[in-house]
């Protein structure tokens, strides 16, 4: 059956031929090396000479106190930004989507943060946590006159993390929302006002609903992403710094690779975290059933 379909649309997959020979190179083949590898015992002294040794990698993992503890700010991590941006994304949205003047320039100003490359915005407020001389220690001296340690505690720099990816993150969903917005037909409200619905009510019954089809499957790249947002803990902690205490997952795989050159145990790590986005992803969007409600 699939041999007669491929003879019968043979022109149609020789264009997509190319594409997935690339994606087959930069996706599929890293991912079972990875695979392979996290069955193994690579390192820095068996780096050409590694062998496979079972299931070792991924019960040392399973059972390290670490990797419990950075799942926890894992996800405390995934929870805060993802309650902001939504809350941040969907409020601005419902603002710009009523009759404002400059109504462009806002929606331009207030996308910048998405727009402008995640390691510039990183560095520039790892600047501006600084304790000597960045601008928010400075702002807070001035306004209640005290100073906070950001970057030489733990939570501290933590919270520092959360403030840059929250104010990173809140843009994206802000489109997604707008345009789940602009979608909604007028006469919907329009017959809400004639019933005698309040604001809530007409945002509870009408705007919820009809945004949820579109806000999940953002929400859910949301998590994707914001679990897995390496760049922001690597650059404003510096590495996970105080004491690697600041990791998430993603960071402390990639100083134990490539700090550390626990290649297997690293591996074995990722994979981990793979399971544990896709069973997430898998489970949320069919308990929501956005699929069924969008194709019927």
């Amino acid at each position: 059956m699939a041999r007669q379909q491929i003879n019968h649309n043979r022109l149609a997959y020789l264009y997509i031929a190319p594409a997935i020979l690339i994606m087959s190179l930069v996706v599929l083949y890293p991912f079972i090396y990875n695979i392979v590898v996290s069955f193994s015992n690579m390192s820095l002294s068996h780096f050409r000479d590694w062998r496979l040794k079972g299931i070792d990698n991924y019960l040392l993992v399973l059972t390290e106190k670490s990797f419990w503890y950075f799942l926890f700010k894992n996800i405390l991590w995934t929870v805060i930004n993802l309650i902001f941006h939504v809350g941040i994304g969907v409020f601005l949205a419902l603002l710009l989507n009523k009759d404002l003047r400059g109504k462009t320039v806002y929606r331009t100003l207030l996308i910048l943060p998405w727009a402008v490359p995640q390691y510039i915005t990183a560095l520039t407020w790892r600047g501006m946590f600084n304790s000597e001389y960045g601008a928010v220690n400075l702002w807070l001296e001035k306004i209640v006159g005290m100073q906070i340690p950001w970057l030489s505690t733990e939570w501290g720099a933590f919270s520092a993390c959360l403030i840059a990816n929250i104010w990173l993150g809140f843009p994206f969903m802000m489109i997604i929302a707008l345009g789940g917005l602009q979608s909604i037909p007028d006469e919907l409200y329009e017959a809400a006002d004639i019933d005698g619905a309040g604001p809530w009510l007409k945002f509870k019954n009408i705007t919820m609903p009809l945004l949820k089809p579109v806000m999940v499957p953002a929400i859910t790249l949301g998590v994707i992403w914001t679990f897995n947002n390496f760049n922001i803990v690597w650059l404003i902690s510096n590495g996970g710094e105080p004491s690697d205490k600041t990791h998430i997952l993603v960071s402390w795989v990639y100083k134990s690779a490539f700090t550390y050159f626990r290649m297997g145990y690293a591996a074995a790590f990722s994979m981990i975290i793979f399971a544990i986005l896709f069973i997430f992803s898998w489970r949320f969007i069919k308990s929501t059933r956005v699929i069924e409600n969008v194709y019927g």
